[in-house]
């Protein structure tokens, strides 16, 4: 087999991988030319990066959501609840910003499970329990801001999260010295992670691409990688929310691909039945998708109240659409048991790019929303087509 056969083949076989990326790029070498290359400006790519953090990191426990062939609308409001908990902890109570944090990431927890229990062991459909959960956390919302409508946040630490950018260290031909380490760490880890998935694979036989392909594949991610450090090393580096969403990415892609609990997650999603019948506790495993949905529901709140460095009664309004469309846009199947982290993230940087690219051109609101609209559309139809192929 040539090398184009082989491209074109690997390229067939993993479509629903390779899809998004090829989607992603598409889309911002478009607005790049659109814009005369303002859309590609390091402040821009910064402030997208940063405007994605909260979502993305719903889009995370969003996808073992539904994966695990459930839904959960609630996560917005409550993602708005807690950021408004943190809020008045900091300024009304003063709690320190080292204690506010993890008590709002637990009462995250708490409230997650509260739903895991509703559809585990209670029965409710996930899509009725979390509805009802949404409007409480709404009406919670409502309740906690409605003396003043916003509570500001003074706390700099805390605001960091989201408005701070890692301290440079020097900088190298005016670029943050830091953020270009970081760069290339992450490149580093990179490449010796596919170099060792490689030659496991090798070890037990498996079937891996040739040479050839392999060394493009790790250049052309790498050159990625480091164009995008070149890029916020050029501003201010990388910020505290980009750094954050990238460990919750880093920490979720290890428990899903590397631990039992993620084949647990994903035998449950596959074949609940089955999984059950196999020895895995099916309510076990529904409890901590839904408890883990609920922390990083909570992380979302605090990063998009540091990112505003208030909140307000309108916070969380359409966040969980915004994950749905996330997850699904970067390839997770509706049918459950199939879906990466790292997709849900290059989903929700899709549908920010679209946002921000849209905005530059001076696209009006109601043609955004018609056209992220047809793009989630385009996703779930990809999706169902490409089973229906593989059936």
């Amino acid at each position: 087999m040539n090398f184009f056969q082989e491209a074109k083949s690997l390229l067939k076989v993993n479509i629903r991988d390779y899809g998004m990326y090829i989607a992603l790029f598409v889309i911002m070498l478009t607005f790049t030319i659109l814009t005369d290359g303002l859309f590609m400006s390091s402040r821009n790519i910064s402030n997208l990066l940063d405007a994605t953090g909260y979502i993305a990191v719903l889009a995370v426990g969003m996808t073992l959501v539904i994966v695990i062939r459930h839904i959960d609308l609630s996560v917005g409001f409550a993602a708005g609840f807690m950021g408004a908990i943190a809020a008045i902890m900091l300024s009304q109570l003063g709690v320190p910003v080292y204690f506010t944090i993890p008590i709002i990431l637990i009462l995250g927890i708490v409230i997650g499970m509260f739903n895991g229990v509703l559809v585990a062991s209670v029965g409710i459909p996930a899509f009725v329990s979390s509805l009802a959960a949404m409007l409480i956390f709404r009406g919670a919302l409502l309740q906690v801001t409605e003396k003043t409508g916003t509570i500001i946040v003074r706390d700099d630490t805390f605001n960091a999260l989201g408005n701070g950018f890692l301290p440079a260290l020097g900088h190298v031909a005016g670029l943050n010295l830091l953020s270009l380490i970081l760069g290339a760490l992450v490149i580093l880890y990179f490449i010796y992670a596919e170099i060792s998935k490689r030659n496991q694979k090798i070890k037990y036989k498996f079937e891996v691409p040739s040479n050839k392909i392999f060394a493009i594949k790790l250049i052309f991610v790498s050159a990625i990688i480091a164009y995008l450090t070149w890029i916020l090393a050029g501003y201010n580096g990388f910020s505290w929310t980009v750094v954050i969403t990238l460990l919750v990415v880093a920490i979720y892609h290890f428990l899903t691909t590397k631990t039992v609990l993620g084949r647990h997650i994903y035998a449950v999603g596959s074949n609940p039945e089955a999984a059950h019948l196999t020895g895995i506790n099916v309510k076990k495993i529904t409890y901590i998708v839904f408890g883990s949905m609920g922390m990083l529901s909570a992380l979302s709140g605090i990063l998009y109240t540091a990112r505003l460095q208030s909140a307000t009664t309108t916070a969380g309004t359409l966040f969980e659409l915004d994950a749905i469309a996330a997850a699904y846009v970067g390839g997770v199947s509706a049918a459950g048991g199939v879906g990466k982290v790292t997709g849900s993230i290059i989903g929700a940087v899709v549908m920010a790019s679209l946002s921000s690219g849209m905005n530059l051109l001076g696209v009006g609101i109601s043609y955004q929303y018609m056209i992220r609209g047809g793009v989630l559309a385009a996703a779930v139809i990809f999706d169902v087509m490409t089973r229906r192929k593989r059936g």
